[in-house]
């Protein structure tokens, strides 16, 4: 049994100008101590996702029937606001993108940390601050005892995020959630925050949901991947899968836009167009107005999750055109008919 298991998770935002499905039917395991990278665009459903597991979604927001998130086997979708307190701290914890935003300016860090685990645990003042002190030292904060007593404005962004990483991690959650957690920090710190994340994570062996656009992150961090695009997962597989044989347009369109050293005397190529409008989602492929290897079949049909291996497996038509090539997928005489006219 996987530790999580996601099937047909679905949510939407209710809004004035109507539904907005910003998760729309994507499905994924996470297993025991493994690193799942979820990477694309801004507005890709990628952060909805993590909420989505830990219910803290906004007021407009809501998880649909048919929807499951299941933690060691337990349901959480319809749980209750009790059953996800128990959850929240203990088993998933979460860090945000922004740690100035993720603490609070008006309280000390030795309070905000003492807080959160007398919360999530059933240990007292005095067990709570050893055990805050304990978590700074593990995250390479010198001087705890002193750090313990400064506000966050008396720390720099890197340190910050370290603090906030030590507040995800003193419960001792099977899962931390990390939503990305580098963006508002310098290269250099950036990458000393990827490393302790990793010898963190090695140490704990805790599983880890890495959300991104920065694939560079993914290759360094994640065992598997999941591309998303508006709102639905366009590819899944192993990290060595994603990055040396990517099996959909946007995948390979993502590969094309990242700067290699094999690569230095050619011009990036980015992705053309933006992103399509959630609320006016088009009757194909969501990615086939930005395609340029688009076919008919692309703009009327969305194309069915298609396995490429047993650890692999994309939803692109281009791949049924591959396998019809190679002679992989052979057609009746009336489908590969229909085929010829959708693909003209």
């Amino acid at each position: 049994m996987a530790l999580l298991e996601v099937k047909n998770l679905q949510t939407s935002f209710f809004t004035d100008a109507g539904e907005v499905k910003a998760v729309n039917g994507i499905s994924f395991n996470l297993d025991e101590g493994k690193v799942l990278g979820i990477v694309g665009e801004s507005g890709s459903g990628k952060s909805v996702t993590a909420y989505s597991i830990m219910q803290i979604l906004a007021s407009t927001a809501k998880i649909k029937e048919g929807s499951s998130i299941k933690l060691r086997g337990q349901e959480l979708v319809g749980a209750g606001e009790k059953v996800m307190k128990t959850v929240r701290g203990n088993k998933v914890s979460i860090i945000f993108q922004d740690p100035m935003t993720a603490l609070n300016p008006t309280y000390t860090i030795g309070h905000q940390l003492m807080e959160a685990i007398m919360l999530h645990t059933p240990r007292n003042r005095k067990q709570a601050k050893e055990r805050a002190i304990e978590m700074l030292r593990l995250v390479n904060i010198n001087e705890p005892e002193k750090r313990m007593k400064q506000y966050p404005f008396e720390f720099s962004g890197g340190m910050r995020q370290r603090i906030v990483i030590a507040m995800a991690l003193a419960c001792e959650p099977d899962i931390l959630i990390a939503d990305e957690p580098t963006t508002a920090l310098d290269v250099t710190i950036q990458a000393q925050i990827l490393e302790l994340m990793n010898s963190l994570q090695k140490e704990l062996g805790m599983a880890i949901i890495m959300i991104t656009h920065d694939l560079g992150v993914v290759a360094q961090m994640c065992d598997e991947v999941i591309v998303m695009y508006a709102g639905s997962i366009c590819e899944q597989g192993t990290a060595d899968e994603i990055f040396y044989n990517p099996r959909h347009e946007y995948t390979k369109g993502l590969m094309r836009s990242i700067p290699t050293t094999s690569n230095d005397d050619e011009p990036l190529q980015p992705i053309t167009g933006t992103p399509i409008d959630l609320l006016n989602m088009p009757k194909g492929c969501p990615f086939a107005p930005r395609c340029d290897a688009a076919m008919k079949i692309c703009l009327q049909n969305c194309a069915t999750p298609m396995d490429i291996n047993e650890n692999h497996r994309a939803t692109c038509w281009m791949n049924v055109k591959k396998g019809i090539e190679d002679g992989s997928i052979v057609l009746d005489e009336e489908t590969t008919a229909k085929e010829a006219e959708d693909n003209e």
